[in-house]
């Protein structure tokens, strides 16, 4: 795959709600992953992706989520994403829009990074 068609089989697997899938289909086991904040602001490899795939989901109540059209350039993309969570822990519910920028490598995603506006603690 190029990385065209990887950015659009991530976002059309995103928008069905098919979360897991693009881990095994589109990612490096060596992918590295940033974040802006929290306990996994840099994972690198699947195995750490996935504890982080893990917390979020025994963390965050998932009411919607929608992903935008990529825009593509060379090996990179990026995909703004649109979620409606609650926090578990506290029962607070927010809307967040973060972008996500991506890059490939042989027809995988090695690299992608999260940009938001962090959450303030009441």
């Amino acid at each position: 795959m190029n990385t065209q068609q990887i950015a659009e089989r991530l976002v059309e697997l995103f928008n069905k709600g098919e979360m897991e899938t693009p881990y095994i289909e589109l990612y490096s086991p060596n992918i590295t992953s940033v974040e802006q904040e929290g306990e996994f602001m840099k994972c690198e490899g699947m195995e750490e992706v996935m504890k982080k795939g893990a917390w979020w989901q025994e963390t965050f109540d998932v009411h919607s989520a929608s992903a935008s059209n990529p825009i593509v350039a060379d090996d990179w993309f990026t995909v703004s994403f649109t979620m409606d969570t609650t926090h578990k822990p506290s029962g607070m519910r927010s809307q967040m829009t973060e972008l996500a920028v991506y890059r490939t490598e042989e027809g995988k995603i090695v690299y992608e990074e999260f940009f938001y506006t962090p959450m303030k603690e009441n």
